[in-house]
Protein backbone atom coordinates (compact mmCIF):
# COMPACT_ATOMS: atom_id res chain seq x y z
CA UNK A 1 0.00 0.00 0.00
CA UNK A 2 1.09 3.27 -0.91
CA UNK A 3 4.56 2.25 -2.75
CA UNK A 4 3.50 0.66 -5.73
CA UNK A 5 3.83 2.21 -9.49
CA UNK A 6 1.29 3.85 -11.46
CA UNK A 7 0.18 0.32 -13.20
CA UNK A 8 -1.59 -0.91 -10.16
CA UNK A 9 -1.37 2.17 -7.63
CA UNK A 10 -3.47 1.93 -3.82
CA UNK A 11 -3.78 4.91 -1.74
CA UNK A 12 -1.04 4.68 1.45
CA UNK A 13 -2.47 4.93 4.76
CA UNK A 14 -2.12 8.11 6.25
CA UNK A 15 -5.18 7.90 7.65
CA UNK A 16 -6.88 6.98 10.98
CA UNK A 17 -8.13 3.45 10.04
CA UNK A 18 -7.08 1.28 7.03
CA UNK A 19 -8.71 -1.74 5.79
CA UNK A 20 -6.30 -4.36 4.84
CA UNK A 21 -6.94 -7.22 2.28
CA UNK A 22 -5.91 -9.95 5.20
CA UNK A 23 -3.50 -11.94 2.50
CA UNK A 24 -1.23 -9.19 2.61
CA UNK A 25 -0.64 -9.34 6.99
CA UNK A 26 1.83 -11.10 8.36
CA UNK A 27 2.29 -12.37 12.12
CA UNK A 28 5.36 -10.31 13.57
CA UNK A 29 8.02 -13.46 15.19
CA UNK A 30 7.97 -12.78 18.77
CA UNK A 31 11.49 -11.99 18.61
CA UNK A 32 10.91 -8.81 16.22
CA UNK A 33 10.38 -5.45 17.82
CA UNK A 34 7.73 -3.02 16.10
CA UNK A 35 10.40 -0.83 14.59
CA UNK A 36 12.47 -3.72 12.91
CA UNK A 37 9.27 -5.12 11.80
CA UNK A 38 8.41 -1.98 10.21
CA UNK A 39 11.36 -1.65 8.06
CA UNK A 40 10.33 -5.35 6.16
CA UNK A 41 9.39 -3.48 3.65
CA UNK A 42 12.82 -2.38 2.45
CA UNK A 43 14.62 -4.91 3.82
CA UNK A 44 12.42 -6.88 0.96
CA UNK A 45 13.46 -4.35 -1.40
CA UNK A 46 16.91 -5.95 -1.26
CA UNK A 47 16.16 -9.37 -0.85
CA UNK A 48 13.83 -9.30 -3.93
CA UNK A 49 16.61 -7.31 -5.61
CA UNK A 50 19.29 -10.23 -4.94
CA UNK A 51 16.65 -13.02 -5.31
CA UNK A 52 16.73 -11.70 -9.11
CA UNK A 53 20.28 -13.10 -9.37
CA UNK A 54 22.02 -16.48 -10.90
CA UNK A 55 24.07 -16.46 -7.37
CA UNK A 56 26.17 -19.20 -6.63
CA UNK A 57 28.50 -19.37 -3.69
CA UNK A 58 30.95 -17.08 -2.73
CA UNK A 59 30.32 -15.25 -5.68
CA UNK A 60 31.44 -11.56 -6.06
CA UNK A 61 28.97 -9.10 -5.94
CA UNK A 62 29.19 -5.18 -6.67
CA UNK A 63 26.71 -3.10 -4.68
CA UNK A 64 26.40 0.63 -6.50
CA UNK A 65 24.89 3.02 -4.32
CA UNK A 66 25.22 2.32 -0.29
CA UNK A 67 21.68 4.13 0.43
CA UNK A 68 19.37 2.49 3.15
CA UNK A 69 18.71 0.32 0.40
CA UNK A 70 21.92 -1.01 -0.71
CA UNK A 71 23.19 -0.97 2.59
CA UNK A 72 20.43 -3.84 3.47
CA UNK A 73 21.26 -5.34 -0.19
CA UNK A 74 24.98 -5.30 1.31
CA UNK A 75 23.51 -7.73 4.13
CA UNK A 76 21.05 -10.02 1.75
CA UNK A 77 24.17 -10.50 -0.77
CA UNK A 78 25.74 -11.85 2.27
CA UNK A 79 22.94 -13.86 3.42
CA UNK A 80 22.62 -15.56 -0.02
CA UNK A 81 26.23 -16.69 0.42
CA UNK A 82 28.22 -14.34 -1.59
CA UNK A 83 31.85 -14.11 -1.05
CA UNK A 84 33.70 -10.55 -1.73
CA UNK A 85 31.07 -8.07 -1.50
CA UNK A 86 32.19 -4.58 -3.34
CA UNK A 87 30.60 -1.27 -2.30
CA UNK A 88 30.33 1.67 -3.84
CA UNK A 89 29.04 5.51 -3.00
CA UNK A 90 30.38 9.00 -3.64
CA UNK A 91 29.82 9.44 0.78
CA UNK A 92 32.56 8.17 3.04
CA UNK A 93 30.13 8.01 6.09
CA UNK A 94 27.76 5.82 4.18
CA UNK A 95 30.54 3.56 2.59
CA UNK A 96 32.07 2.87 6.00
CA UNK A 97 28.45 1.57 7.47
CA UNK A 98 28.65 -0.55 4.45
CA UNK A 99 32.15 -2.32 5.50
CA UNK A 100 30.41 -2.40 9.02
CA UNK A 101 27.39 -3.90 7.90
CA UNK A 102 29.11 -7.01 5.56
CA UNK A 103 30.88 -5.40 2.72
CA UNK A 104 34.47 -5.68 2.18
CA UNK A 105 35.95 -3.14 0.24
CA UNK A 106 34.12 -0.08 -0.41
CA UNK A 107 35.48 2.43 -3.30
CA UNK A 108 34.34 6.23 -4.30
CA UNK A 109 33.24 6.50 -7.54
CA UNK A 110 33.54 10.07 -8.13
CA UNK A 111 37.07 9.57 -8.11
CA UNK A 112 39.05 8.45 -10.95
CA UNK A 113 39.78 4.64 -11.67
CA UNK A 114 36.60 3.19 -9.54
CA UNK A 115 35.88 0.49 -12.23
CA UNK A 116 39.36 -0.75 -12.24
CA UNK A 117 39.52 -0.77 -7.90
CA UNK A 118 36.80 -2.43 -8.61
CA UNK A 119 37.98 -5.15 -11.62
CA UNK A 120 41.19 -5.42 -9.21
CA UNK A 121 40.05 -6.49 -6.58
CA UNK A 122 38.67 -9.66 -8.14
CA UNK A 123 40.64 -12.67 -9.59
CA UNK A 124 42.99 -12.06 -12.66
CA UNK A 125 40.75 -8.84 -12.96
CA UNK A 126 37.96 -10.38 -14.55
CA UNK A 127 35.20 -8.13 -12.77
CA UNK A 128 32.84 -9.56 -10.65
CA UNK A 129 29.92 -12.36 -10.86
CA UNK A 130 27.14 -9.97 -9.80
CA UNK A 131 26.34 -6.58 -9.53
CA UNK A 132 23.11 -4.39 -8.01
CA UNK A 133 22.48 -0.82 -8.98
CA UNK A 134 20.42 1.05 -6.56
CA UNK A 135 20.65 4.82 -7.84
CA UNK A 136 19.45 4.68 -11.48
CA UNK A 137 21.12 7.60 -12.88
CA UNK A 138 23.66 6.46 -16.24
CA UNK A 139 26.75 7.06 -14.31
CA UNK A 140 25.93 4.12 -12.17
CA UNK A 141 24.79 2.21 -14.05
CA UNK A 142 27.73 2.36 -16.37
CA UNK A 143 29.95 1.57 -13.83
CA UNK A 144 27.93 -1.43 -12.57
CA UNK A 145 28.12 -2.50 -16.10
CA UNK A 146 31.42 -2.27 -16.77
CA UNK A 147 32.61 -3.96 -13.29
CA UNK A 148 30.92 -6.76 -14.61
CA UNK A 149 33.09 -10.04 -15.68
CA UNK A 150 32.37 -11.43 -18.96
CA UNK A 151 28.41 -13.71 -18.95
CA UNK A 152 27.57 -11.72 -15.18
CA UNK A 153 24.70 -10.35 -14.39
CA UNK A 154 22.98 -7.35 -13.17
CA UNK A 155 19.85 -5.76 -11.07
CA UNK A 156 18.45 -2.82 -11.80
CA UNK A 157 16.79 -1.43 -8.57
CA UNK A 158 17.18 2.63 -8.85
CA UNK A 159 15.20 4.70 -11.11
CA UNK A 160 15.92 8.14 -10.61
CA UNK A 161 16.32 9.00 -13.84
CA UNK A 162 12.98 7.60 -16.21
CA UNK A 163 15.55 7.17 -19.41
CA UNK A 164 19.45 6.79 -19.57
CA UNK A 165 22.06 6.54 -22.13
CA UNK A 166 24.10 2.63 -21.78
CA UNK A 167 26.54 1.15 -24.02
CA UNK A 168 24.61 -1.88 -25.54
CA UNK A 169 28.13 -2.55 -27.31
CA UNK A 170 29.26 -3.55 -23.86
CA UNK A 171 26.24 -5.32 -22.98
CA UNK A 172 25.88 -7.64 -26.40
CA UNK A 173 28.95 -8.41 -26.99
CA UNK A 174 30.02 -9.52 -22.92
CA UNK A 175 26.95 -11.27 -23.11
CA UNK A 176 25.75 -8.94 -19.70
CA UNK A 177 22.54 -10.09 -18.11
CA UNK A 178 20.25 -7.63 -16.94
CA UNK A 179 17.05 -7.36 -15.17
CA UNK A 180 14.69 -4.97 -13.44
CA UNK A 181 13.35 -5.15 -10.17
CA UNK A 182 10.82 -3.57 -8.38
CA UNK A 183 9.30 -3.45 -5.03
CA UNK A 184 9.09 -7.38 -3.66
CA UNK A 185 6.78 -10.36 -4.35
CA UNK A 186 6.38 -12.68 -1.47
CA UNK A 187 9.75 -11.98 0.14
CA UNK A 188 8.17 -11.06 3.76
CA UNK A 189 8.21 -14.37 5.27
CA UNK A 190 11.57 -14.99 4.43
CA UNK A 191 12.72 -11.32 5.51
CA UNK A 192 11.05 -11.06 8.93
CA UNK A 193 13.21 -14.34 9.72
CA UNK A 194 16.35 -13.06 8.29
CA UNK A 195 15.32 -9.56 10.71
CA UNK A 196 14.94 -12.58 13.57
CA UNK A 197 18.00 -14.18 13.29
CA UNK A 198 19.99 -11.13 13.25
CA UNK A 199 21.25 -11.37 9.28
CA UNK A 200 19.84 -7.99 8.53
CA UNK A 201 21.09 -5.59 10.66
CA UNK A 202 18.95 -2.31 11.22
CA UNK A 203 19.53 -0.31 14.33
CA UNK A 204 22.77 1.14 12.42
CA UNK A 205 20.33 2.10 9.60
CA UNK A 206 17.66 3.56 11.72
CA UNK A 207 18.54 7.12 12.34
CA UNK A 208 15.46 7.84 14.80
CA UNK A 209 12.14 6.67 16.67
CA UNK A 210 9.71 9.12 16.86
CA UNK A 211 6.40 10.11 18.00
CA UNK A 212 3.81 10.59 16.00
CA UNK A 213 3.61 14.36 16.63
CA UNK A 214 7.07 15.06 15.38
CA UNK A 215 6.99 13.69 12.30
CA UNK A 216 6.14 16.71 10.37
CA UNK A 217 9.26 18.10 11.24
CA UNK A 218 11.29 15.02 10.52
CA UNK A 219 9.67 14.59 7.13
CA UNK A 220 10.88 18.50 6.60
CA UNK A 221 14.15 17.20 7.48
CA UNK A 222 14.28 14.30 5.40
CA UNK A 223 13.23 16.06 2.42
CA UNK A 224 15.86 19.08 2.69
CA UNK A 225 18.32 15.71 3.18
CA UNK A 226 19.74 16.56 6.17
CA UNK A 227 22.57 14.59 6.30
CA UNK A 228 23.44 11.50 8.38
CA UNK A 229 19.74 10.74 8.51
CA UNK A 230 18.59 7.43 7.06
CA UNK A 231 15.73 6.22 7.84
CA UNK A 232 13.07 7.52 10.75
CA UNK A 233 10.40 4.83 12.43
CA UNK A 234 7.13 6.98 13.14
CA UNK A 235 5.11 5.47 16.12
CA UNK A 236 1.64 5.93 16.92
CA UNK A 237 0.48 7.89 19.90
CA UNK A 238 -1.02 4.91 21.76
Amino acid sequence: LGVSCGEYRQHGAYAEFVAVPEHILYRIPDGVSFEHAAMVEPVSVAVHAVSRLPIELNASALVVGVGMIGLLVVQALRAAGCGKIIAVDIDDDKLALAKELGADEAIRSDQPGAVEKVRALTEENRGVDVAVEVVGIAPTVSLAIDALRKGGSLAVVGNITPQIDVSLQSIVTREISVVGSCASSGEYPACLDLIERGSIQLDPIISAVVPLEESPSWFTRLYNREPRIMKVVVTPSI
